[in-house]
């Protein structure tokens, strides 16, 4: 009798210790794992590409809610990053160029991992997350803010060693120019290589000391130069690799500024197609060698059971072309710089293995990670929470996404693009019908049956404008031409 009683006590003890350790762990905040590639388009399975290889970011897809329609708000690194770091437009932040450290421009801004920080949250970044000249900054801290991190990582690989056997259109030059080398050796002797294992390693610290984290994890790849093992090139054979073609006289059909803005690099007009060839094989490997260290991050997460407890972002800092419209690489007003991959997995996350049609702007990333963890944005954010879509994901919180590049600024809804350079369109309009015209070649903003279409959508995007270039509440603003130029390497 005695011995059934103790044992009932135990077994109730037992039972009230789970109780309890489980409420503690619903309560719990969620952690927060942000993953980010340099240079990434839409080029990946889950977005439909017939050719492109990316099997985790697939299944990270299937488990998650993938935005069909999430746009950066510069198609440019430096831009774009203190852009969403900060939830603030470019024109709030003053950054709309490289080499710029944000802090020059709004000194006491707080940013998105800073408000982590201040919330006792752990926050670590591993490679690249603010701006970096690549590949001349790998291994350094770049353009990086310390406010914004508790601990960093800068880590280094063989691809900056092997930079004397990287083929380049313009020798020594590799950054801003195409350039790619099918290397030797391991993924794990890759920068990117080296940064997913110390990911993973901070994850097993973090299981291991239960302490809330944000950890930020920027891939260098598929930026130029497409550097990825070997056996990455070979998946993609030169013969089965597709190169966009456009149209004689299709450059006269666009404004000048547009014009300018995809002929802006010489050396990469009207590629031989077998150098064109070449250069997208890289550019896919390159996606598929990123691929796969995400990969070994997110089965670390869920080996070690933080999967249960974190959010997922996975994203990139902007699109990229690939010979659509006759230019390679970004810096464009076109969908193919504008608009990148945005999947969002873990609590909260109800929209599982759905597609959000919803236009989302990357400056939105603040908001909706600050309601999923039960924190407060500060007033300076001016994106909107996505979480309503990460319910439901045929919830519409935003309407249009904005994007600006140069003297343009341009608005997407889900059915068009509209675009003007200069004020109120003085050096040009643009205007593309996505239900027809996916591709942007077939401008209609010189016809007469548009112009009702082209008042409303003009009204649009100078009130998006308007709000894009709101004093940020509580944040200073130093404006000043800047004109700093990182040197190039020899």
């Amino acid at each position: 009798m005695i011995c059934s009683l103790g044992r009932f006590i135990a077994s109730f003890l037992f039972c009230l210790l789970v109780t309890i350790q489980s409420a503690s762990a619903a309560d719990k905040q969620p952690n927060v794992l942000f993953l980010i590639c340099d240079d990434l388009n839409c080029d990946l399975g889950c977005y439909g590409h017939p050719q492109v290889q990316s099997p985790n970011i697939d299944q990270l897809a299937k488990r998650g809610v993938r935005f069909e329609h999430a746009y950066c708000q510069f198609p440019l690194c430096g831009p774009s990053r203190a852009s969403f770091m900060t939830g603030m437009y470019p024109d709030q932040t003053l950054v709309h160029r490289n080499a710029i450290y944000i802090r020059e421009h709004v000194p006491n801004v707080k940013t998105m991992s800073q408000m982590f920080r201040d919330n006792g949250y752990f926050a670590t970044r591993v490679g690249k997350i603010y701006h970096y000249n690549v590949p001349l900054h790998i291994g350094t801290g770049g353009h990086d803010d310390p406010y914004s991190w508790n601990q960093t990582f800068n880590p280094r690989g063989r691809d900056v060693d092997d930079e004397d056997q990287i083929f380049s259109l313009v020798p020594g030059s590799f950054g801003g120019t195409l350039s790619w080398l099918a290397a030797e050796g391991t993924d794990a002797e890759q920068t990117d290589g080296i940064a997913a294992d110390i990911a993973i390693e901070q994850l097993k610290k973090f299981a291991a000391s239960k302490e809330p984290f944000f950890l930020a994890v920027g891939l260098y790849r598929p930026h130029t130069p497409y550097v990825a093992p070997k056996a990455y090139f070979e998946k993609y054979p030169l013969d089965q690799i597709k190169v966009p073609r456009i149209p004689d006289g299709y450059l006269k059909t666009i404004p000048v500024p547009a014009r300018k803005s995809v002929n802006r690099k010489k050396d990469q007009i009207d590629l031989p197609d077998e150098l064109a060839r070449q250069a997208i094989q890289a550019y896919y490997a390159s996606i598929t060698f990123a691929d796969a260290q995400l990969g070994h991050i997110l089965t670390t997460l869920k080996e070690t059971g933080l999967d249960e407890n974190t959010i997922v972002v996975f994203t990139s800092d902007h699109g990229y072309h690939m010979g659509e419209h006759g230019h390679w690489q970004k810096s464009t007003l076109f969908e193919n710089a504008a608009h990148v991959p945005l999947i969002v997995a873990g609590p909260g996350v109800a929209a599982k293995g759905q597609a959000a049609v919803s236009p989302a702007e990357m400056v939105d990333f603040y908001p909706t990670l600050a309601e999923l963890c039960d924190l407060k944005a500060p007033a300076s954010v001016s994106g909107i929470s996505q979480v309503p879509t990460l319910k439901d994901a045929t919830a519409t919180p935003r309407k249009t996404a904005l994007t600006q590049y140069a003297n343009g600024y341009s608005i997407r809804t889900p059915t068009f693009r509209y675009t003007e350079w200069g004020k109120n369109g003085s050096e040009g309009v643009e205007l593309y019908d996505h239900t027809s015209d996916p591709a942007e070649m077939h401008n209609l903003a010189n016809q007469a049956d548009t112009q009702k279409l082209r008042d409303e959508l003009a009204e649009i995007l100078h009130e998006r404008i308007a709000h894009a270039n709101v004093a940020p509440q509580g944040v200073k603003q130093i404006s000043f031409e800047n004109r700093r130029r990182v040197p190039r390497q020899k």
